[in-house]
């Protein structure tokens, strides 16, 4: 692997989840399987311990700022929890190949909402 381009693709992750409150998998997935040539899953299954640290840190400094709902938080944790869960049993009942055309459209799907939509 190469470290440096790991490192630019951690560097730039932090840079959008500390903005959009994205980079896990909108950054770090395509750029793991497409600069790093890493398999979908496990790409994926990367971005999600890579998140880890990432969250915390900015969460930490969002917390200082006093930009976190609490209330939100308690709402939507649990489920998403559980739905971090049963997306990842469904991720491996799917070939790597269509995770990696699911995740495009996704990501089409949404950028063209925020793109053209309230």
């Amino acid at each position: 692997m190469n470290y440096l381009l790991g490192a630019l693709i951690g560097l730039v992750s932090g840079i959008t989840s500390g903005l959009f409150g994205v980079g896990g998998g909108i950054i770090m997935v395509p750029a793991m399987v497409l600069l790093l040539k890493l398999d979908m899953k496990v790409a994926v299954a990367t971005s999600l311990v890579v998140i880890i640290p990432t969250s915390l840190a900015g969460s930490a400094l969002n917390h200082a700022f006093g930009r976190i709902d609490w209330r939100v938080v308690l709402a939507l944790a649990p489920l998403a929890m559980l739905g971090g869960l049963g997306g990842t049993w469904l991720k491996e009942q799917l070939a790597s190949a269509d995770l990696k055309r699911a995740f495009g459209g996704f990501l089409i799907l949404v950028g063209a909402r925020l793109l053209f939509f309230r």
